[in-house]
């Protein structure tokens, strides 16, 4: 990377996405060919031996580039937004101070905000007794109105004291939601006023990755198939035996309560995969919130159409 004009702000490459568009790969080409390296921003990777459900780049995926931020807490531990902020933007710093280009890799478009633009998220630690009163009051809630989990009962209660931040938080969000209102009741003031927005700390260079849907879709259906081929099942049940609770919020991911029902007898193998690709379909629908077709921020290619020569020409264009 040529020498950079200390009066400039750092250029960092983003590249989103939806789940199975092709981020992985790309992100690994272009760091290869421009002397980069790769900070992952994608909330499902932090995990330590939650691989296959996450479909975390392989080790020798890992060893052609350096990564950051993955495998960096077990699955009982928390990671608020505060803190892995501060650790990305620490990772970036080391990058630049080795010459290289940081390329920010991720689908989880909160984390990938609070990196790129300037947010000021709220500092307050997690409290597990009032997540455990919060969930124990939601379910009985649930029990009287016959829901699953109390969530739109949660979130009428985080409505009647924070509108701006129900309006940003999906009901069916249990855990945002009860993070929300973790805050407010800590601190006593609303939610939406504690994640201030400062001015972006990098000259960012926004790439986008997209495909027709119906591909898409069955790129993710292929994915699945996969991660049971290479032992899905497996890998939940091991994170079981190690006493990793179900109920934890890294074990509703996508893939692994799935798994956790099958293994319970819940369910069948079949039925998991079934609910997988209906949920991922889900997620899809909702990363299109985070990162627009429309956002003229961010340039968009289709990778089966556009070729890395392309967008690495676009990059270097750019900076």
């Amino acid at each position: 990377m040529d020498q950079m004009d200390r009066t400039q702000k750092p250029p960092v490459v983003l590249l989103v996405g939806p789940t199975a568009v092709g981020k992985t790969e790309l992100a690994l080409q272009l760091a290869e060919r421009m002397n980069g390296e790769i900070v992952s921003v994608d909330s499902r990777l932090f995990y330590r031996g939650m691989d296959i459900g996450t479909a975390k780049p392989s080790k020798e995926e890992m060893a052609r580039v350096p990564h950051h931020l993955i495998d960096i807490v077990n699955p009982d531990e928390t990671l608020s937004l505060a803190v892995f902020q501060r650790m990305a933007r620490d990772a970036i710093a080391g990058v630049h101070e080795r010459g290289k280009l940081p390329f920010l890799t991720g689908g989880t478009g909160q984390y990938v905000r609070a990196v790129t633009q300037g947010w000021n998220p709220p500092e307050v630690g997690a409290s597990p007794r009032m997540r455990d009163e919060l969930e124990r009051l939601a379910l009985s809630h649930a029990k009287e109105a016959k829901e699953e989990k109390g969530a739109n009962w949660l979130h009428d209660k985080l409505k009647a004291l924070d509108v701006e931040a129900a309006g940003k938080i999906d009901a069916r969000n249990f855990r945002r939601t009860i993070r929300a209102l973790e805050v407010i009741l800590t601190t006593g003031k609303k939610f939406s006023e504690q994640r201030g927005r400062g001015e972006s700390p990098y000259r960012l260079i926004a790439v986008g990755l997209k495909r027709p849907r119906e591909e898409l879709y069955q790129r993710v259906d292929e994915r699945i198939e996969r991660m049971f081929a290479d032992g899905l099942l497996d890998e939940v049940r091991r994170l079981l035996d190690k006493g990793y609770s179900p109920s934890l919020p890294s074990m509703s991911a996508i893939g692994y309560r799935e798994c956790i029902g099958v293994i319970k007898g819940s369910g069948t193998t079949d039925q998991a995969k079934v609910d997988m690709r209906r949920a991922t379909r889900v997620f899809i629908r909702r990363q299109a919130n985070w990162f627009k077709e429309s956002d003229p921020q961010i340039k968009w290619f289709d990778p089966a159409r556009d070729g890395v020569e392309e967008i690495e020409a676009f990059v270097r264009n750019s900076l």
